[in-house]
C-alpha cells in the first residue's frame, strides 16, 4: 500500500486541516508514492524505537519529529540523529498531533480512561462532570495515570467540574471555566496563576496522558490489510 493511500485514510479519520497553525502534522519523512509493508504507532520517536522496527515501514506518531524549521542537519544532534537513521532504514513518518487531539485523543482519555461524562467541548478543552472531594479525586487520577507523586494546586475542597487537555495545556489556564484543570507540563508560574484565580490543577503528565495514541489509532487501521503494530517510544523522564 502506498503512503498516499494511508494518508488519505488518515485524512478522513482526522483531517490534517484541523491542526493548529503552529503545528507540523502530516507527512514529514518519505514520499507519497512509496510503498510500505508495515505500520508502527507511537507517541514519539527515539533511537531504540527506530532500531527495533523493520525497514520499509511507516511510523505514525502523535508528536512531530520535525517541529521548528531545520536550518542544518548535524547528525549528532536531535532531531537530525533520528532522521538520519530513519532515512537509512527507509522509515517514513506521518504525525497526527493537534488534529488528533481535537477529534479523538482527548475524548478517549475522558470517556475510556477517566470515565467521567463529558459536559461540553471547547476546542482542545473537554469539560467533565465529576462531583468529588478534592483529595479523593487526586487519588483516583493518580491511580489512573500511575502518578506516584502527583503535583497539584488545591483551590477548594470539592470538585464539581473538571477541564481536561491531554499533553501540555497550561497556556489555556486563563480560559478555563471549571473547578479543576487536568493537563501536563504545569510550570511554577502556571501554578501561581491558577491559585490566584481559584483554579485547582493536577499535573497528569505529558507522556502519561497521551500514551494512548497507538491503541486509539490501531483499531481504525486494521482493515487496511497491513500489519499495524503499537511500538511505543519510552518516556524520557525517570521517576525515582
Amino acid at each position: 500500500m502506498t503512503i498516499a493511500e494511508i494518508y488519505n485514510h488518515l485524512e478522513l479519520l482526522s483531517s490534517f486541516s484541523l491542526q493548529e497553525s503552529w503545528d507540523n502534522s502530516g507527512l514529514l519523512i518519505g514520499g507519497m508514492q512509496e510503498s510500505v509493508d508495515k505500520i508502527y504507532l507511537s507517541i514519539d520517536i527515539d533511537e531504540k524505537l527506530i532500531d527495533t522496527i523493520d525497514a520499509n515501514s511507516l511510523l505514525i506518531t502523535h508528536h512531530p519529529v520535525v517541529f521548528d524549521k531545520i536550518k542544518q542537519l548535524q547528525f549528532d544532534r536531535y532531531p537530525a540523529n533520528l532522521i538520519r537513521k530513519m532515512i537509512q532504514k527507509n522509515i517514513s513518518n506521518i504525525a497526527m498531533h493537534t488534529n488528533f487531539d481535537k477529534t479523538h485523543l482527548n475524548k478517549y482519555v475522558a470517556t475510556q480512561i477517566l470515565k467521567w461524562p463529558i459536559i461540553k467541548q471547547d476546542g482542545f478543552v473537554l469539560y467533565l462532570e465529576v462531583d468529588e472531594i478534592f483529595d479523593t479525586f487526586v487519588q483516583k487520577v493518580s491511580d489512573i495515570f500511575h502518578l506516584n507523586h502527583p503535583r497539584c494546586v488545591k483551590a477548594g475542597d470539592t470538585i464539581k467540574t473538571v477541564a481536561l487537555v491531554t499533553g501540555s495545556g497550561a497556556s489555556l489556564i486563563g480560559q478555563i471555566q471549571a473547578d479543576c484543570f487536568l493537563t501536563g507540563d504545569i510550570k511554577y508560574h502556571d501554578a501561581m496563576q491558577a491559585k490566584s484565580i481559584n483554579l485547582s490543577m493536577i499535573d497528569i503528565g505529558h507522556y502519561e496522558s497521551e500514551c494512548f495514541f497507538g491503541e486509539i489509532l490501531q483499531k481504525y487501521l486494521k482493515n487496511l490489510g497491513l500489519a499495524v503494530i503499537i511500538s511505543q517510544s519510552e518516556n524520557p523522564f525517570l521517576y525515582i
